[in-house]
């Protein structure tokens, strides 16, 4: 907003001088929040120091409900809110003009002809588009401008939430799912200990209790806590296995430790050796194992591994393995490298951030036989289950352990004197203090769905994957990047345009496929029908890869997929 907003009305009846020499009145190019309590209102939008130049709008609108003290300025701030007195309505009627924006997008959001993003660079956004400012003012803003700052937010973001947007691991939005973040943020407690959040703290120790059945944990096995991000949860796995072998590193530091090793695949995530570095183990210390040409780790490679570590003085004590890598969905051979783990002695932790969602399905779990020989277990309900973002969860297969690692029984929160069971004060298990509450959607998601809900879902979107496999397996303008059967709903592949088709193979031919993807990406992101990633690998140029893990998803997108890449392909290279 450039100024004010006053009630017709009260501004003849208190300033005729503006109403006699308003240059033109015209209707609002929609409602707007404020008014005063006339059934006509109008807003002042400018007004020079010489009073030379006047802009008056007015439209027909209800009886508003709201009402500011003064007579002129009716323009309503943060302050109108609640806790302030009498500030229910105002607070009321802000809620619903919000919900309804988020009603709208919702909508649009899974509507097909709708754009899955209007992009703008980065220097575009920060100057301003249409009035959309993010430079932040002494003043403040009144709470009409407020919505249209949340609208303006949402208008220029991507909708993960559009069939047509393939571009992450995380997609999608359950509706369920989103009340329960509504609720959570409303109650907006931590969740350190049972006297602040009773109720949380129960769903958390029952959501556990049925993963680890999930699993295959016994009852008297298991833990748990939910972490911001897999990478966080990766990183509690290498900071249980060091406290494990050598518990003196908790007080006395990296003194007490020898030179450590962890030993992850070429193709596994980034984090474990970000956490190699935060925790002070270094990440040269980190092994990257060989993989096989579908992404698998080789398990003779592992073995050679811990030896070559050994021979240079290092000590192995753990080992990540993969199910569900985040580029080809390879998922490693759990029950080898169980074996070779037990063998060596060594801590097995399984990234299984985006694979964990095939334990729901009786269909695919078996892909991940081995899984519960695991020491720790990464799996991310945000991602294949479509819980929203934020939620993933370190699992542990030994009971106590995350709380002898973490704990430092801080005074002012984990009284052992408490009138309650102060087992349930679960905080100092984690390395944060303040948590944001995650369990409660993926608690009310369960009970929406059942274990049943998620299986279909998470069938529905492999379904999707080989849907995809075998429409590029059928055509001469795509390449698979390889040819067996996804076992994630990852599918990796080159559209060849004739140019490259023609050529053979090759470090030129290469040298120009390694472009097209970019190319065609950065077009599509112009149009904005369609979002999907791209990334080169080891020795592989450039490719695409479509992930499947939001259920509105269906044949016709991946279709319309294949559509748009040809479409624009050719428009590039014709």
């Amino acid at each position: 907003m450039h100024g004010w907003i006053f009630d017709i009305c009260e501004m003849i009846q208190n300033h005729p001088r503006l109403h006699r020499d308003a240059t033109r009145i015209i209707p609002p190019p929609s409602p707007m929040l404020c008014g005063c309590c006339g059934v006509v209102r109008c807003m002042f939008l400018h007004l020079s120091a010489d009073r030379s130049s006047k802009h008056l709008e007015y439209s027909k609108w209800k009886r508003s409900p709201y009402k500011h003290q003064s007579n002129v300025i009716c323009s309503f701030l943060r302050l109108d809110l609640l806790p302030a007195k009498n500030g229910e309505e105002v607070t009321k009627h802000f809620l619903q003009e919000l919900l309804n924006i988020l009603l709208a997008y919702i909508s649009k959001s899974l509507n097909r002809s709708s754009k899955v993003l209007d992009f703008h660079h980065p220097h575009q956004l920060k100057e301003g588009l249409e009035g959309f400012s993010l430079e932040l003012q002494d003043q403040p803003d009144n709470l009409e401008q407020l919505l249209v700052d949340c609208q303006d937010t949402l208008k220029y973001g991507v909708k993960t939430a559009h069939p047509c947007f393939f571009n992450q691991l995380s997609t999608g939005l359950d509706i369920i799912g989103l009340a329960g973040e509504w609720v959570t943020s409303t109650a907006n407690t931590n969740i350190f200990t049972y006297e602040i959040a009773p109720v949380f703290i129960l769903m958390e120790d029952i959501i556990f209790k049925k993963m680890h059945s999930i699993i295959g944990w016994s009852e008297k096995e298991g833990d748990g806590i939910f972490c911001p991000g897999g990478t966080m949860s990766n990183l509690y796995s290498v900071l249980l296995a060091r406290y494990h072998f050598f518990p003196r590193v908790k007080t006395a530091g990296m003194l007490a430790l020898p030179p450590l090793a962890l030993l992850t695949s070429t193709h596994s995530h980034f984090s474990i050796k970000k956490s190699a570095a935060v925790l002070g183990i270094g990440s040269e210390s980190v092994f990257l194992v060989k993989c096989d040409e579908r992404g698998k780790m080789i398990p003779k490679e592992l073995e050679s591994s811990i030896r070559t570590a050994k021979s240079k003085g290092l000590v192995p004590f753990y080992v990540n393995a993969t199910a569900g890598t985040t580029v080809y969905g390879a998922i490693d051979p759990l029950n080898d490298i169980a074996d070779i783990c037990e063998r060596f002695g060594l801590w097995m932790h399984v990234d299984a951030a985006w694979g964990g969602g095939l334990l729901l399905s009786k269909r695919h779990r078996m892909k991940l036989q081995g899984i519960d020989r695991a020491s720790s277990i990464t799996w991310n309900p945000h991602k294949m289950m479509g819980v929203p973002l934020q939620c993933s969860v370190i699992l542990v297969q030994k009971k106590g352990l995350l709380q002898e690692c973490n704990q430092l029984c801080a005074e002012y929160l984990f009284q052992p004197d408490k009138h309650y069971d102060v087992s349930y004060d679960t905080g100092d298990k984690s390395i944060q203090c303040g948590r944001h509450v995650d369990i409660f959607k993926l608690w009310l998601m369960w009970k929406a769905k059942g274990s049943e809900g998620f299986e279909s879902q998470v069938n529905h979107c492999l379904e999707n994957a080989e849907y995809l496999y075998y429409k590029l397996k059928s055509r001469k303008d795509f390449q698979l990047v390889f040819q067996s059967q996804p076992e994630h709903s990852n599918v990796c592949f080159w559209y060849l345009p004739t140019s490259v088709r023609n050529m053979p193979p090759g470090p030129e031919r290469d040298r120009e496929l390694h472009m097209v993807a970019p190319k065609i990406k950065a077009k599509m992101m112009e149009e904005g029908m369609t979002m999907i990633g791209y990334q080169p690998l080891g020795d592989k140029v450039n490719f695409f890869r479509c992930v499947f893990s939001n259920p509105a998803t269906q044949k016709e997108d991946v279709d319309f997929l294949l559509d748009e890449i040809t479409r624009l392909g050719r428009e590039l290279y014709s």
